[in-house]
Protein backbone atom coordinates (compact mmCIF):
# COMPACT_ATOMS: atom_id res chain seq x y z
CA UNK A 1 0.00 0.00 0.00
CA UNK A 2 1.06 3.55 -0.62
CA UNK A 3 2.36 5.60 2.31
CA UNK A 4 -0.25 8.19 1.26
CA UNK A 5 -2.99 5.82 2.45
CA UNK A 6 -3.85 5.22 6.09
CA UNK A 7 -5.93 2.25 7.25
CA UNK A 8 -9.01 3.70 8.97
CA UNK A 9 -11.24 0.65 9.26
CA UNK A 10 -12.24 -2.80 8.10
CA UNK A 11 -15.35 -4.56 6.88
CA UNK A 12 -16.67 -7.32 9.11
CA UNK A 13 -19.13 -8.84 6.64
CA UNK A 14 -22.76 -8.33 5.80
CA UNK A 15 -25.40 -6.90 8.10
CA UNK A 16 -28.87 -7.86 6.96
CA UNK A 17 -29.96 -8.77 3.44
CA UNK A 18 -29.85 -5.38 1.67
CA UNK A 19 -26.08 -5.11 1.26
CA UNK A 20 -25.28 -3.27 4.46
CA UNK A 21 -22.01 -4.16 6.18
CA UNK A 22 -20.53 -4.34 9.66
CA UNK A 23 -17.83 -1.70 9.79
CA UNK A 24 -15.05 -1.48 12.36
CA UNK A 25 -13.48 1.98 12.68
CA UNK A 26 -9.85 2.52 13.69
CA UNK A 27 -10.30 6.30 13.98
CA UNK A 28 -9.74 8.14 17.27
CA UNK A 29 -13.36 9.29 16.99
CA UNK A 30 -14.93 6.16 15.44
CA UNK A 31 -17.84 7.91 13.72
CA UNK A 32 -15.44 10.14 11.77
CA UNK A 33 -14.65 7.26 9.42
CA UNK A 34 -17.54 8.38 7.21
CA UNK A 35 -16.00 11.86 6.93
CA UNK A 36 -13.00 10.46 5.05
CA UNK A 37 -14.99 9.02 2.14
CA UNK A 38 -14.30 7.84 -0.42
CA UNK A 39 -12.37 4.98 1.18
CA UNK A 40 -10.41 2.45 -0.85
CA UNK A 41 -9.51 -1.21 -0.36
CA UNK A 42 -6.12 -2.83 -0.94
CA UNK A 43 -7.53 -4.05 -4.27
CA UNK A 44 -8.33 -0.47 -5.32
CA UNK A 45 -12.13 -0.52 -4.95
CA UNK A 46 -13.52 2.82 -3.81
CA UNK A 47 -16.56 3.32 -1.58
CA UNK A 48 -18.53 6.20 -0.17
CA UNK A 49 -19.51 5.26 3.40
CA UNK A 50 -22.82 6.08 5.09
CA UNK A 51 -23.09 5.06 8.74
CA UNK A 52 -26.51 3.65 9.61
CA UNK A 53 -26.15 3.03 13.33
CA UNK A 54 -23.92 1.72 16.10
CA UNK A 55 -23.32 -1.99 16.66
CA UNK A 56 -21.18 -3.78 19.21
CA UNK A 57 -17.56 -3.02 18.19
CA UNK A 58 -18.53 -0.90 15.19
CA UNK A 59 -21.29 0.35 12.96
CA UNK A 60 -23.76 -0.85 10.42
CA UNK A 61 -22.95 0.98 7.21
CA UNK A 62 -23.91 1.29 3.58
CA UNK A 63 -21.15 1.28 0.97
CA UNK A 64 -21.76 2.76 -2.46
CA UNK A 65 -22.18 0.09 -5.12
CA UNK A 66 -22.97 -2.69 -2.63
CA UNK A 67 -26.61 -3.62 -2.93
CA UNK A 68 -27.00 -7.21 -1.75
CA UNK A 69 -25.87 -9.61 0.96
CA UNK A 70 -23.59 -11.57 -1.38
CA UNK A 71 -21.62 -8.46 -2.39
CA UNK A 72 -21.35 -7.42 1.27
CA UNK A 73 -20.17 -10.90 2.30
CA UNK A 74 -17.52 -10.83 -0.44
CA UNK A 75 -15.99 -7.74 1.22
CA UNK A 76 -15.61 -9.38 4.63
CA UNK A 77 -12.15 -8.75 6.06
CA UNK A 78 -11.25 -5.98 3.60
CA UNK A 79 -9.34 -3.07 5.10
CA UNK A 80 -10.43 0.46 4.23
CA UNK A 81 -7.94 3.26 3.60
CA UNK A 82 -8.23 7.04 3.49
CA UNK A 83 -5.84 9.45 1.81
CA UNK A 84 -3.41 10.95 4.32
CA UNK A 85 -4.35 14.50 3.32
CA UNK A 86 -7.99 13.80 4.28
CA UNK A 87 -7.01 13.01 7.87
CA UNK A 88 -6.33 15.51 10.64
CA UNK A 89 -2.79 16.53 11.51
CA UNK A 90 -1.55 14.81 14.66
CA UNK A 91 0.12 16.36 17.68
CA UNK A 92 3.90 15.84 17.96
CA UNK A 93 3.50 12.89 20.35
CA UNK A 94 0.99 10.92 18.24
CA UNK A 95 1.62 8.81 15.16
CA UNK A 96 -0.27 6.86 12.54
CA UNK A 97 0.57 3.15 12.87
CA UNK A 98 1.68 3.00 9.26
CA UNK A 99 4.37 5.61 10.00
CA UNK A 100 5.88 3.43 12.74
CA UNK A 101 5.94 0.20 10.73
CA UNK A 102 9.37 -0.44 9.23
CA UNK A 103 11.26 1.94 11.53
CA UNK A 104 14.60 0.77 12.88
CA UNK A 105 14.62 0.16 16.65
CA UNK A 106 17.79 1.06 18.57
CA UNK A 107 18.54 1.08 22.28
CA UNK A 108 19.74 4.16 24.15
CA UNK A 109 23.34 3.14 23.40
CA UNK A 110 22.70 3.05 19.65
CA UNK A 111 22.69 -0.74 19.26
CA UNK A 112 20.29 -1.86 16.55
CA UNK A 113 17.69 -4.21 18.02
CA UNK A 114 15.45 -4.75 14.98
CA UNK A 115 12.60 -3.16 13.02
CA UNK A 116 8.95 -2.51 13.77
CA UNK A 117 6.89 -5.08 11.87
CA UNK A 118 3.43 -4.06 13.10
CA UNK A 119 1.67 -2.01 15.72
CA UNK A 120 -0.81 -4.01 17.77
CA UNK A 121 -3.38 -3.10 20.36
CA UNK A 122 -5.13 -5.78 22.40
CA UNK A 123 -6.94 -3.30 24.64
CA UNK A 124 -4.25 -2.23 27.09
CA UNK A 125 -2.26 0.12 24.83
CA UNK A 126 -0.18 -0.05 21.69
CA UNK A 127 2.59 -2.62 21.31
CA UNK A 128 5.33 -2.49 18.71
CA UNK A 129 6.10 -5.91 17.23
CA UNK A 130 9.87 -5.83 16.76
CA UNK A 131 11.64 -8.37 14.56
CA UNK A 132 15.28 -8.73 13.58
CA UNK A 133 18.08 -11.16 12.78
CA UNK A 134 19.17 -11.41 16.45
CA UNK A 135 15.60 -11.94 17.71
CA UNK A 136 14.37 -15.56 17.78
CA UNK A 137 10.70 -14.66 18.30
CA UNK A 138 9.09 -11.27 17.79
CA UNK A 139 9.30 -8.92 20.77
CA UNK A 140 6.25 -6.88 21.82
CA UNK A 141 7.61 -3.54 22.99
CA UNK A 142 5.16 -1.35 24.94
CA UNK A 143 4.67 1.90 23.04
CA UNK A 144 4.89 4.14 26.08
CA UNK A 145 7.02 7.20 26.77
CA UNK A 146 9.03 5.21 29.33
CA UNK A 147 9.87 2.39 26.90
CA UNK A 148 10.05 4.50 23.72
CA UNK A 149 11.29 7.98 24.62
CA UNK A 150 12.14 8.98 21.04
CA UNK A 151 10.44 8.49 17.69
CA UNK A 152 12.36 10.14 14.85
CA UNK A 153 10.38 9.68 11.65
CA UNK A 154 12.84 11.71 9.57
CA UNK A 155 15.75 9.48 10.65
CA UNK A 156 13.56 6.37 10.33
CA UNK A 157 14.22 5.11 13.83
CA UNK A 158 12.86 4.61 17.30
CA UNK A 159 15.05 4.85 20.39
CA UNK A 160 13.96 2.49 23.14
CA UNK A 161 14.79 2.04 26.79
CA UNK A 162 13.12 -1.39 27.02
CA UNK A 163 12.02 -3.07 30.21
CA UNK A 164 14.77 -5.28 31.64
CA UNK A 165 15.10 -8.65 29.90
CA UNK A 166 12.78 -7.85 26.98
CA UNK A 167 15.44 -8.22 24.29
CA UNK A 168 17.56 -10.90 26.02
Amino acid sequence: MSNDLICVGSIGGSFGVRGDVRLKSFCAEPSHIANYSPLVTEKGRSFTVTLLGPLKNGYSARLSGVSNKEDADALSGEKLFAKRDQLPDLPDDEFYHTDLEGLEVVDTGGTVLGRVKTVQNHGAGDLLEVIGPQIKTAVLLPFTLAAVPTVDLKAGRIVTDPPAGLFD
